[in-house]
């Protein structure tokens, strides 16, 4: 067994403590939040779902040695009180698209390749606008961890500038290259996707574009000229997401934040189930409260028609801790 298979599952059973008393599939806990009177609101975002699928959502493996190379910005550097990239570049639309990963721990792979999108559309001035395939990325990088089963965010930056990823749209989209193969399901009580089930088969490497797709899967390959960390320094972060787009940012979550609905994110009650990692578009303050603004890969429906906040500047849940981005090769 590799090295980086023994990582992901230690850090795996790491997350395998009891739950809390309060279900997180409950207007129990719900109820106890939206009592709290913190900075955001409740609701249940899932039904019947047992309890494995909520945690196999979580795979991003925390806390695995961070890039060498780590940008930062010189002190100074002067940025707005708030920042929205959709609003930045309004014509790279990948920066507004929610994704799906399905019944699959895929998030490192889809927090990755959302940033890289972006990323490729504002630095060549939007003119090239691409979806980067999740399928590629998720079943071709060894090296980025366990498929579905859990993986490393800077892995798979890394994966992008030394191997190269192709293009790839959203489940039966048939856009690009390679795209999603694993079907969307049901995040909401109230959606009208089939119902999350177990997890999803890591779907195998496959080095060939879809019927009918030009041109060939070597010619389609996008690569990035480097990847890097960023400095848990919050205003290093938003000079970051100011100069050069959207990064790719992993956390702890707890069972509370499977209930969120609007307003900050605090973590409030609820058991720890694991590492998640997903897309940061920019940042701002509500009611006094300063945060960061994400991008899931739950589907629309959930959350906030699938973006959240979540408290920006006191690392909550490690969100600042392990931040990567990088620069496409136009």
């Amino acid at each position: 067994m590799s090295q980086i298979m023994i990582l992901c599952l230690l850090s795996l059973i790491s997350f395998t403590g009891a739950k809390s008393q309060a279900s997180p599939l409950s207007q129990e806990m719900v109820n106890i939040i939206n009592k709290a009177n913190t900075t955001w609101t409740a609701t249940l975002n899932f039904d019947n779902v047992d309890y494995s699928y909520l945690k196999s959502l979580c795979g991003t493996i925390l806390r695995r040695p961070r890039l060498s190379e780590m940008v930062s910005f010189a002190e100074g550097f002067q940025l707005p009180d708030s920042f929205d990239s959709r609003d930045q570049w309004p014509d790279c639309n990948t920066i507004s698209q929610i994704r799906d990963q399905g019944s699959c721990g895929s998030c490192w792979a889809f927090g990755a390749v959302e940033a890289i999108s972006d990323r490729i559309c504002i630095h060549s001035g939007a003119k090239v606008i691409v979806e980067i395939s999740a399928e590629d990325l998720l079943s071709c990088c060894d090296e980025c961890g366990m498929g579905c089963y859990g993986g490393f965010p800077d892995a798979a930056w890394e994966f992008w500038t030394k191997t190269g990823l192709v293009t790839g749209g959203l489940y039966d989209s048939n856009v690009g290259c390679r795209p999603y193969t694993i079907a969307p399901c049901e995040h909401h009580v109230n959606g009208t996707r089939p119902p999350c089930s177990g997890e999803e088969k890591t779907p195998d490497c496959v080095n060939q574009c879809i019927d009918g797709y030009s041109p060939s899967y070597p010619e389609d390959r996008h690569f990035g000229q480097r990847s890097y960390s960023i400095p848990s320094d919050p205003k290093q972060i938003m000079s970051e997401i100011y100069k050069n787009g959207p990064v790719e940012a992993a956390f702890s979550v707890y069972e509370d934040f499977l209930l969120y609905k609007t307003g900050v994110y605090q973590h409030v009650t609820g058991g720890l189930l694991g590492g998640h990692a997903i897309k940061i578009l920019g940042w701002g303050e509500e009611n006094g409260t300063p945060y960061w603004l994400a991008a899931n890969s739950w589907n629309e429906d959930w959350g906030d028609k699938g973006y959240f906040k979540i408290l920006r500047g006191k690392d909550h849940c490690g969100i600042e801790s392990e931040m990567v981005a990088g620069m496409p090769k136009l």
